[in-house]
């Protein structure tokens, strides 16, 4: 049986190992920052646990983060049931997300993918359809990136194959996005 202690050592040493990305990280946050505060809009997506955190990151942009300021333009494409069950029909699952972000997004927006795994297709094919309508993309993910790593214009990869501690190393990086997005448009006229 793993204890807590076990876990918590091994997001240590996880920790320290994916510090060498920081700057990553950073230049993916001033991305998104400045996206956001050019009049784009982020959209985010994920399956599974990745699906809540690809929420999360919506949710705290539109709503808040720490403090109080205007609302940001952030959808989350696995959280319209109709949407998503609608073109799982008619298209296939693999088609959930790359649909949404060909009706939705413009040039200028960005993309952020959550994958641990990088290889589901619904994530490979968002990722494709970013490229061809100019939306920025940043994949997360985790294990070697898998091909969302290639397709990605910012691919950050968390150097594990646990999939709890990815996901822990991602909520830390979409909380280090709303920190940037947030110290942006405080200093907005």
């Amino acid at each position: 049986m793993t204890t807590f202690r076990d876990q918590a050592e091994e997001l240590s040493a996880l920790l320290a190992a994916f510090a060498p990305q920081a700057a990553a990280v950073d230049a993916v946050a001033g991305l998104v920052a400045s996206a956001l505060i050019g009049g784009h809009t982020l959209f985010t997506c994920g399956n599974g646990g990745s699906a809540a955190d690809a929420l999360h990151l919506a949710e705290e942009l539109v709503g808040r983060y720490r403090s109080n300021r205007r609302p940001l333009p952030a959808v989350c494409l696995n959280a319209d049931v109709g949407a998503l069950t609608c073109i799982a029909n008619d298209f296939g699952y693999a088609a959930v997300f790359a649909r949404q972000l060909a009706a939705l997004a413009r040039p200028g927006d960005v993309l952020v993918a959550f994958s641990t795994s990088g290889r589901s297709q619904n994530i490979l094919d968002a990722l494709q359809t970013a490229r061809t309508h100019r939306v920025g993309s940043v994949a997360l993910l985790g294990h070697d990136g898998g091909p969302a790593r290639a397709l990605a214009e910012h691919a950050i990869v968390v150097p594990s194959v646990n999939s709890a501690r990815i996901q822990e190393v991602h909520g830390l990086i979409l909380h280090a996005i709303c920190e940037a997005v947030e110290a942006r448009v405080a200093h907005e006229p």
